[in-house]
C-alpha cells in the first residue's frame, strides 16, 4: 500500500514541514498522528514563510486533504486560529481539505495554566515544555476524564457537565497547590460554543475509517510526526521528553491502523544536531564559534515558542538508535547548506562513558549525561549550494561528509536539503516507491 511515515530522528526540529511539504505534492492526504500545538512547522515557499502547529504540513496543496488523527491533543483554541490564518492567507478554500477526527484529546486553557505553573514551581528542575498543556491533556486521556472532539457538538448542557468533570481534579491543583485562578467554567463554555461553529464544517467522525479507505483505493498516504524520535514519552532521554509516542509505531496507535499499511518511514535529520529544553546532549558546541555559527546560518529558534536553539555536531550514535526504534528506511539529511563557510565539520561517531568507548546510545539517562563524544573530522567546504539539484553536483567535501552518514548508518539518503525553500531540495529516491 502506498503510505508512508515522516519521522524526527533527533530531538526535534529537523525539518519536518519542509520535507512533508514537498512529498504532499505527489501524496493524497496528509495525516498528523500525535502531539499538538506544541509542534511548530515552517515551511518557506516562494519567499514566504507559514509556521503550522496542528494543521498538517501538507495543508498547502490544494488536492490534498489533510487529517489531525485521533492521537493529537488538539487545542481548539489555537486551531481556529491557525485555521482563519490559513484562509487569510489564501489556503484551505474548502472544508474537505481539513478532516479532524470526532476521538482526538480536546485541550484547554487549564491545561496549558497546569502545564507552565508547574514547570514554574519546579525551577531549576524543570522539563523545559513548551507550556501548550500537551502532557495535561494527555494526562486527561489516560484518567479517562478528557473531552474528545464530537464532545464540543452536544449540547451546551452536557457539554458544560463534561467540563466540570473533566476540569474538577485541575483547578483543584491549581487553586489550592500552585495558588492560581483558573478562568470560570461559564467563560469557557461560551468561548468554546463560539469556536465551534468554525471547526464544524471540518469534523470528520473516523478518520481512521477514511485513511483505510484511501489505502485500499491505492491512494497516496503520507503521514506526519511531531517532534522527534529522541523525545519519545517511554524510549526518549527520560525524563526530558514529550507527552506522546514520537517513533513510527506512533502513527499505528495514533491514527488507528495496522503495520501492513506501510511500505516507507523516512527519517528527516539535520546534517547537525540541535535541541531546545532541558536534557543531556553530548554533541553541543555551546557559544564556541562553531555553536554560534550553527545557530546563526540555521536560523536556529523554535517555531512554537522563540526559544534559542542548542546546537551542536552531528550525532551518530543517537541516529543509531532512532533508526533501530523506528525501522527506517531512508534518511532525509536537512539543512547541508548551513555547513557551508565552516573550516572544518565534526561528527560524533561513539561516545567515551567511563572508560568505555561505545557505538551505541546508552539505555539510562545518567550514562548520557556523563558520555564524552569521539569525534571524526571532515575538512569544510565555501560553496552556496542552495541551487544544486543533483547529489554528484555537491563540493567533493560535502559528498563525502554524506557518503559517509549514509555508510556509516548503513541507511540510503533519499533527500538532501540545501535550503529552506520548498524548491532547495535534491531528490534523489521517491517518497512512494
Amino acid at each position: 500500500m502506498p503510505a508512508a511515515i515522516v519521522v524526527g530522528a533527533q530531538w526535534g526540529d529537523e525539518g519536518k514541514g519542509k520535507v512533508v511539504d514537498v512529498f504532499s505534492s505527489e501524496a493524497d492526504y496528509v495525516v498528523r498522528y500525535q502531539g499538538g500545538a506544541n509542534a511548530g512547522h515552517t515551511l518557506k515557499v516562494e519567499g514566504r514563510e507559514t509556521i503550522l502547529h496542528l494543521v498538517p504540513s501538507g495543508i498547502l496543496h490544494p488536492k490534498v486533504s489533510c487529517l489531525i488523527s485521533s492521537g493529537v491533543a488538539m487545542d481548539v483554541s489555537a486551531l481556529c486560529d491557525e485555521i482563519q490564518a490559513l484562509k487569510k492567507s489564501g489556503f484551505l478554500k474548502y472544508p474537505h481539505q481539513l478532516l479532524l477526527s470526532d476521538s482526538a484529546t480536546l485541550l484547554f486553557d487549564y491545561h496549558k495554566q497546569l502545564d507552565q505553573a508547574r514547570e514554574q514551581k519546579a525551577g531549576h528542575e524543570k522539563i523545559g515544555t513548551t507550556g501548550k498543556g500537551i502532557g495535561p491533556a494527555y494526562e486527561s486521556r489516560a484518567e479517562r476524564t478528557a473531552l474528545i472532539f464530537a464532545d464540543l457538538f452536544e449540547s451546551p448542557e452536557v457539554l458544560k457537565n463534561k467540563l466540570v468533570r473533566s476540569s474538577q481534579e485541575k483547578f483543584f491543583l491549581l487553586e489550592n497547590f500552585y495558588k492560581q485562578s483558573p478562568a470560570p467554567i461559564e467563560e469557557l463554555l461560551d468561548k468554546l460554543l463560539q469556536l465551534r461553529e468554525i471547526l464544524r464544517p471540518y469534523r470528520c467522525q473516523n478518520t481512521s475509517l477514511v485513511i483505510d479507505q484511501a489505502l485500499k483505493e491505492g491512494k497516496k498516504v503520507l503521514f506526519e510526526g511531531a517532534q522527534g524520535s529522541l523525545l519519545d514519552l517511554v524510549h526518549g532521554t527520560y525524563p526530558y521528553v514529550t507527552s506522546s509516542s514520537t517513533l513510527a509505531g506512533g502513527a499505528l496507535t495514533g491514527a488507528g491502523l495496522g503495520p501492513q499499511n506501510f511500505n516507507k518511514i523516512l527519517a528527516i535529520a539535520k546534517a547537525y544536531t540541535t535541541r531546545v529544553g532541558f536534557g543531556s546532549f553530548p554533541t553541543e558546541c555551546g557559544e564556541t564559534k562553531e555553536g554560534q555559527y550553527l545557530q546563526k546560518q540555521g536560523r536556529e529558534f523554535g517555531a512554537t515558542t522563540g526559544r534559542k536553539r542548542r546546537c551542536g555536531w552531528l550525532d551518530l550514535p543517537a541516529l543509531r538508535y532512532a533508526i533501530r526504534l523506528n525501522g527506517f528506511t531512508g534518511l532525509a539529511l536537512m539543512k547541508l547548506d548551513v555547513l557551508s563557510g565552516l573550516d572544518e565539520i565534526k561528527v560524533c561517531v561513539s561516545y567515551k562513558v567511563g572508560d568505555k568507548s561505545v557505538k551505541e546510545f546508552p539505555s539510562l539517562y545518567s550514562d548520557l549525561a556523563r558520555a564524552c563524544p569521539e569525534y571524526k573530522v571532515f575538512k569544510g567546504w565555501t560553496e552556496d549550494l542552495s541551487s544544486l539539484k543533483k547529489k554528484e553536483e555537491l563540493p567533493s567535501q560535502a559528498l563525502e561528509y554524506v557518503n559517509f552518514i549514509s555508510q556509516e548508518l548503513n541507511i540510503p539518503v533519499d533527500v538532501i536539503s540545501v535550503g529552506p525553500s520548498r524548491k532547495e531540495t535534491i531528490w534523489i529516491n521517491p517518497i512512494f516507491s
